[in-house]
């Protein structure tokens, strides 16, 4: 991180798919800095490229121009390998469709980057429970995929995300398949997470959630056309989902 605490910076970034006349610009020259303990939504119509400038900044693709940098170090250079190494040990993912393993249990589901980043099977054990633990989920531990809600599979997902305490935990969608009461839930974590100084980015069509946030940026057409300060963090969950009483 450089002296004001930006866990994230972009410089310039673009991302091209095809060519010729079948050239589409995904991302097109955005610059962008995260801070350290912020919760920043992204929102936009769909196509603009949320998605996309989402895995750039998690090392899923490269970029076609520009720099990434994470914690300080530059990864839009690095090596394949060093890329997955990277994306193991300091961020973590959570989708809208869950993308869990669905022949292990959730708390192997939670252990599995764990191991994958080289710690033993005891470590990974411990972690997972801690985590399953701070999610409500102790006593579905041993239960598969198919047996959870889709709110109790979105909490596995975002315990698996966290299980090697990455800098950055980027969401996409993380709600999208979700009712209000699991929504709810995901953004009370949300709001847990960034109190105790987890740096988060979130991609959302929903405006509630990302009232939740600290920061909104609104992207159009590949590049970011609105970047606003809230202060929804200091708003209830409930009153923005109309179930203060």
């Amino acid at each position: 991180m450089n002296e004001f605490g930006d866990v994230l910076q972009v410089r310039g970034l673009s991302r091209e798919h095809g060519q010729g006349q079948s050239l589409v610009r995904a991302v097109g020259g955005v610059d962008l800095d995260v801070r350290a303990g912020q919760m920043l939504a992204v929102m936009g119509p769909s196509g603009c490229g949320k998605s996309t400038l989402l895995h750039l900044l998690g090392g899923l693709e490269r970029p076609t121009d520009g720099q990434v940098w994470l914690g300080g170090q530059r990864i839009d250079t690095v090596s394949e390998r060093g890329l997955a190494r990277l994306r193991r040990r300091s961020v973590g993912f959570v989708f809208q469709a869950f993308h869990l393993v669905e022949e292990l249990s959730a708390a192997e589901n939670v252990e599995l980057p764990v191991l994958l980043a080289g710690r033993s099977a005891r470590s990974a054990r411990r972690r997972a429970a801690v985590l399953l633990e701070r999610f409500g989920l102790a006593d579905r531990a041993r239960h598969l995929p198919w047996q959870l809600s889709g709110g109790q599979r979105q909490r596995v997902a975002i315990a698996r995300a966290l299980a090697n305490e990455p800098l950055v935990l980027l969401a996409d969608e993380p709600t999208g398949n979700l009712d209000t009461a699991a929504t709810l839930d995901v953004l009370r974590i949300f709001a847990d997470l960034r109190a105790a100084g987890q740096t988060l980015v979130v991609v959302t069509h929903d405006e509630r959630v990302a009232a939740t946030a600290d920061r909104l940026v609104t992207m159009r057409d590949g590049v970011l056309v609105d970047d606003t300060w809230l202060a929804g963090n200091a708003r209830r969950l409930d009153g923005l989902f109309g179930l203060e009483g």
